[in-house]
């Protein structure tokens, strides 16, 4: 098989499996982000999430990631729902009403893996989703499925950015995609404007001490007594940047099942998240990203809400 053949299979076998796109990249340094990153973690906005600060050679060079590595297929996968919690005391982000979306993803890329394996031969490569250094939404815009909008998210005109995005790395030859190079966010700064806690602190830019999702679930301290009182509802995550972006308006409900909300704490109602015992914590969140802030940490989000 020619490039062209191996990824014209490639994407075709990505739409099987449900896959919302798929886009392929030449395997290369990211010359241009390295200023970009530098001076992000510089500034210390990864927080405490000290892990930003590791393999900053492989997070800019995928070959050193993956040995023999030539090409990066960027994939995307919606995850925007039937139904959407409105009127509850507390919300949850939209990502995470189902089942863990790293387990779901993982099953997928291994079925391509294998796809690709069957009809090619010896193929050498690594799956990753949200797992490892790579810089995802700057593979995806340079596969072409889309541009970082001003809120930082990965933006699509035909889909919006309720997605995940998740890469297989491979030393394979392939037929390269035109990367994204066109900004239509515009004049629009909806999502800076809307940002219950000012964490986007520029236009591309989020400072994740200020960021409603770093506090609810990786900040594992007790919140800073300045960002108390700024929650709104949201105990897992946030949505509030997507939720008012005007590409979203193109969002269509996800056709994959795992990611189906838990009927039963879906319609909780106040009391029953302020009274949620540990031990059904486990059970209800067993297989759910809700589960990686720990019982003792939701319990802390519920609790400055209702302070």
């Amino acid at each position: 098989m020619n490039p062209s053949e191996i990824s014209s299979f490639i994407k075709k076998e990505a739409e099987k499996l449900g896959f919302l796109s798929c886009g392929i990249a030449k395997a290369r340094y990211l010359e241009e982000e390295t200023p970009r990153l530098e001076a992000w973690l510089k500034n210390n906005h990864q927080a405490s999430m000290s892990y930003m600060e590791n393999h900053f050679d492989k997070r800019l060079d995928p070959r050193k990631l993956v040995e023999g590595a030539k090409s990066i297929i960027s994939l995307s996968l919606n995850y925007f729902p039937k139904e959407v919690q409105s009127q509850q005391d507390f919300l949850i982000s939209k990502y995470a009403y189902g089942e863990d979306y790293h387990f779901v993803i993982k099953r997928k890329l291994k079925l391509l893996m294998e796809a690709i394996r069957e009809k090619i031969g010896d193929v050498e490569g690594r799956a990753f989703v949200d797992s490892a250094p790579v810089m995802d939404k700057v593979w995806a815009k340079e596969a072409g499925l889309g541009w970082i909008g001003k809120h930082s998210n990965l933006l699509s005109k035909k889909l919006g950015s309720f997605f995940f995005l998740a890469e297989l790395i491979v030393d394979l030859e392939c037929e390269y995609d035109l990367p994204m190079n066109t900004d239509h966010c515009g004049t629009c700064t909806k999502c800076i404007d809307a940002c219950p806690t000012q964490a986007i602190i520029e236009p591309y830019v989020v400072d994740a001490n200020k960021c409603i999702s770093y506090l609810t679930i990786e900040l594992k301290d007790e919140f800073p007594a300045e960002m108390k009182n700024s929650y709104d509802k949201w105990i897992f995550g946030c949505d509030v940047c997507q939720d008012v972006c005007p590409w979203n308006r193109f969002s269509i409900p996800n056709e994959t099942t795992e990611f189906n909300p838990n009927s039963e704490w879906f319609y909780y109602t106040k009391n029953d998240w302020e009274n949620l015992k540990q031990e059904s914590f486990e059970i209800l969140f067993k297989h759910s990203p809700i589960k990686r802030t720990k019982y003792e940490g939701l319990m802390r989000n519920i609790r400055a809400i209702k302070n």
